[in-house]
């Protein structure tokens, strides 16, 4: 009951890449950094379990970025000579790779690293894959042309990588799609539709992680301007609820999204985000117990996953810590009220 996880990435320790920012450098080079990425993997494993986090990942330590991550290993994009293009409907702009030709996974990605992941622990083992429309929001194209068409052929991919992961013994394949919430008339015309291309003949369970983003500052200054309450998923809920996936997040925590629009996921679990990743406190575990009572007024207590709001990537190792610690304190105070702890 109420099992715990995070929405993703956990900080990088400084022995490993720049701290504290969302596209790190890496410190280490070739061996040494493959190494290094294995190593603090362990120790982010470590530290999930310690805090009493259930569904664990590797805290996206084996990549610098969760979307680039992926696609550095696809081929058909150019990520030498990269384009600044504004994403996520020009709420900030990145450097971002191109595609220049017909994409192609000549190999896994993230099988390697499941592996190894799955030899480390015997918990429930989570691993995180950007999205199809995602993707096509942060990259350029000069090849395809049509956004819906690109979805589809990284779905493929995705699906293909998506199967191997599953064969090796990952519990929950979450697919990160921030942009669904951006491009709302879209998430219905095509990115449902991309979304179950890339989940086709899975076994294992499936999840999409949709949020207002990383707590930095230009997701900080946009959600500013979305008024008193955050309705956007009032749009978007009711087709996610009638998708074929198991597990779908929301932010519940410092949001102004009103909770009573979780009653429009029904039958869908639901990662409820207790943990607020945009501040530099760390929650009271009766806090988190707070906000989970919350959503159990909407929501059934077997079908919440309490969660963080997004990743922790920008934070410091310490903050992020504290975080996970206060998710899995609180999560244990109310499983003791219900009975089931």
């Amino acid at each position: 009951m109420l099992p715990t996880a995070t929405a993703g990435s956990l900080p990088k320790p400084a022995w490993l890449a720049e701290t504290e920012v969302l596209w790190p450098k890496w410190r280490l080079e070739e061996e040494d950094l493959d190494r290094g990425k294995k190593d603090a993997a362990l120790v982010a494993l470590k530290e999930q379990e310690r805090a009493g986090i259930d569904i664990v990942g590797d805290g996206e330590q084996f990549r610098q970025h969760f979307v680039h991550g992926f696609l550095e290993h696809i081929q058909g994009l150019d990520f030498v000579n990269k384009k600044r293009i504004g994403i996520r409907d020009n709420r900030y702009e990145a450097d971002c790779p191109t595609v220049t030709g017909p994409i192609s996974r000549p190999r896994s990605v993230h099988g390697e690293e499941m592996r190894f992941m799955r030899a480390h622990t015997d918990r429930k083992l989570k691993v995180t894959i950007p999205g199809p429309m995602t993707i096509v929001d942060t990259i350029a194209d000069d090849h395809y042309g049509d956004r819906a068409k690109l979805a589809m052929e990284f779905a493929r991919l995705i699906n293909e990588e998506a199967k191997e992961l599953d064969a090796i013994g990952v519990d929950v394949i979450q697919l990160d799609e921030p942009a669904f919430n951006v491009y709302l008339k879209e998430v219905e015309d095509w990115g449902i539709e991309a979304i179950h291309r890339a989940i086709e003949g899975l076994k294992c369970k499936t999840a999409i992680h949709i949020c207002y983003g990383y707590g930095i500052k230009a997701n900080i200054d946009w959600k500013h301007s979305l008024g008193r309450e955050w309705r956007q998923y009032e749009t978007i809920f009711p087709v996610l609820a009638r998708s074929k996936l198991d597990q779908v997040s929301v932010e519940c925590a410092g949001s102004r999204v009103p909770v009573e629009l979780l009653e429009l996921l029904e039958g869908k679990d639901i990662m409820v985000g207790v943990i607020d990743v945009a501040t530099q406190t760390v929650e009271k575990p009766e806090e988190v117990a707070a906000n989970i009572r919350r959503a159990m007024k909407h929501v059934a207590p077997e079908r919440i996953i309490p969660c963080t709001n997004c990743g922790m990537a920008p934070l410091s190792r310490e903050l992020a810590r504290g975080k996970l610690e206060a998710l899995g304190a609180g999560a244990a105070l109310v499983r003791k009220e219900i009975g089931k702890g």
